[in-house]
């Protein structure tokens, strides 16, 4: 609260957030517009006795959803992120309100009236347990903020919870205090070497990346950040790009399937209207980082200008409130290659990247501010020995509280101890990786790991071989899993091929076998 004040006053003219709008229009919010906005709706939710209290952020792409967050916060409430519901994700989206216990939904007038009119029909009634009420944001008058008074806010208060992927029935909301949002924004502010730069961010902004890392980050540095709508991208990738090259911003980012997407759908006379080299840093992660995807973007997109040294790939988790680790501004992404049978066997054995059995990694770099990273053998809770893989422990000043209403997920994942030094509190990601050179990497999740005759194998590295097995397979749309078949594991692939495509499919069938067998030593025992 008190950076957007500062800036409300001391520099209030100056461009905040820029929202592109399908017209190809713009909706400009000044630091002091934003400042206004979040003072009148704070007034309104403390004449509602709502400080305190968790309020559900359910906005349609756009600006108002910036000004109902910090609306949250300057009345000191516990503001809490969340897709716009409609009738596929309704489920979820009552489940995280029964939840959070919250009180109230902002939105804006036209999204307010599209939900009334989907809880009036039958089966709106019939998902619908409790009827929160809703109130439109852009329906109060901006006379409201002279009202406002400065709430009494405490570090570890809670600012707000950021529910994380999960099934419908068991959301859980990570809870984030001012203190974690001060100290992982300052952490990625330093570790980013930002000055005057122009943030350009298509990623939703009820997602910890397009919020912390699109709103917060921006704000926090006092610099202007450009916002466009998720659909946009997807459905247009050039329109990321244009909006870089338009606006000269230097900070952008998404994760790695957004680049491949940029390489497969651009084409070379769209790629010839952008100009990218104000784009000092492309961050990365979010998903596991395929080498060959950085090389393929930044070989397409030099004769625009792109410098592949821009390239930041970073590691980091809603639980951590966003950012653990990342590269070095400028510095590009370092890429080793370790020996992939060490590697099943949870061995790091850095070879050659020509070396027969080679698997390329990239680093997502070292921790940032005071967080720490450990690599723990996940059975045992001991520190592993250098050159192993193990599971990723964080501790530091941006880590969460922990679970909202959940003690026992709490315990198991915030608290963790090394065993033998009794060492910790630390926070267990579920992740498995190693740290090599000062650098951490990492090799994939604990929950989807695949044990085939002893040895590990993460289901990204198998969809990758696969996928580049043969051109007509889409990246991005594969998934390895294993079925257990009368007490035997049956690898199994289903794999999306590329549209209006018309051939024997036997070529691609056998061509994905042979690759993943040759690479990884197994047999896929069924391609869908």
């Amino acid at each position: 609260i008190s950076v957007l004040r500062s800036h409300a006053e001391g520099c209030p003219e100056r461009t905040a957030l820029i929202f592109l709008l399908e017209s190809q229009t713009e909706s400009i919010l000044s630091y002091s517009q934003l400042d206004t906005q979040a003072r009148a709706i704070a007034a309104r939710l403390r004449d509602m006795g709502l400080a305190g209290e968790r309020v559900l952020l359910a906005y349609p792409p756009g600006l108002n959803f910036v000004a109902g967050f910090f609306g949250c916060l300057y009345a000191g409430c516990t503001a809490v992120p969340t897709c716009l519901p409609n009738r596929r994700t309704l489920g979820r989206f009552l489940a995280i309100a029964a939840d959070a216990g919250a009180q109230l939904v902002l939105s804006n007038a036209r999204a307010v009236m599209q939900y009334q009119i989907m809880a009036a029909t039958p089966h709106g009634r019939s998902a619908s347990h409790s009827q929160i009420p809703w109130l439109a944001t852009d329906h109060i008058p901006g006379a409201l903020a002279e009202q406002w008074k400065p709430p009494a806010i405490a570090p570890e208060m809670l600012a707000m919870l950021q529910y994380t992927s999960g099934s419908t029935s068991e959301p859980k909301g990570v809870m984030l205090s001012h203190a974690d949002l001060v100290h992982n924004t300052r952490a990625i502010y330093d570790a980013f070497g930002m000055g005057r730069d122009t943030g350009m961010f298509w990623l939703p902004t009820y997602h910890d990346m397009g919020l912390v890392g699109g709103v917060l980050e921006p704000i926090l540095a006092g610099v202007t950040s450009v916002l466009m709508p998720p659909a946009a991208f997807l459905q247009r990738p050039l329109s990321w790009l244009a909006a870089i090259s338009k606006y000269r911003a230097t900070i952008s980012g998404g994760p790695s399937f957004a680049y491949d997407l940029c390489f497969r759908k651009i084409t070379d006379e769209q790629r010839a209207t952008l100009d990218l080299s104000c784009w000092s840093l492309a961050f990365v992660g979010a998903e596991p980082i395929e080498p060959e995807t950085l090389e393929r973007f930044a070989a397409a997109f030099a004769p625009c200008g792109f410098n592949p040294a821009a390239f930041y790939p970073c590691y980091g988790l809603a639980e951590a409130t966003l950012m653990v680790s990342g590269a070095v501004r400028g510095g590009g992404p370092t890429i080793r290659a370790f020996r992939d049978t060490a590697l099943t066997q949870d061995r790091v054995e850095s070879v050659d990247d020509d070396a027969a059995g080679a698997r390329r990694l990239v680093s997502c770099g070292a921790p940032v501010g005071d967080l720490r990273v450990v690599i723990v053998d996940a059975l045992s809770c001991a520190k592993s020995i250098p050159g192993r893989v193990g599971e990723i422990w964080v501790a530091g000043s941006s880590v969460a509280r922990g679970y909202w209403r959940n003690p026992d997920q709490t315990r198991r994942m915030f608290n963790a101890h090394l065993s033998g030094t009794g060492e910790g509190p630390f926070l267990r990601t579920g992740d498995l990786g190693f740290v090599f050179e000062g650098q951490l990497y990492i090799v994939g999740r604990q929950d989807d790991l695949l044990i085939v005759r002893g040895l590990n194998h993460h289901p990204q590295d198998l969809e990758a071989t696969a996928r580049r097995s043969h051109p007509l397979l889409e990246a991005g749309s594969g998934a390895a899993f294993a079925v257990d078949d009368r007490g035997g594991l049956r690898l199994v692939l289903v794999q999306e091929v590329a549209r209006n495509t018309k051939m024997d499919f036997a070529p691609v069938l056998q061509a994905c076998r042979e690759a993943v067998l040759a690479e990884h030593g197994v047999a896929l025992h069924a391609i869908v």
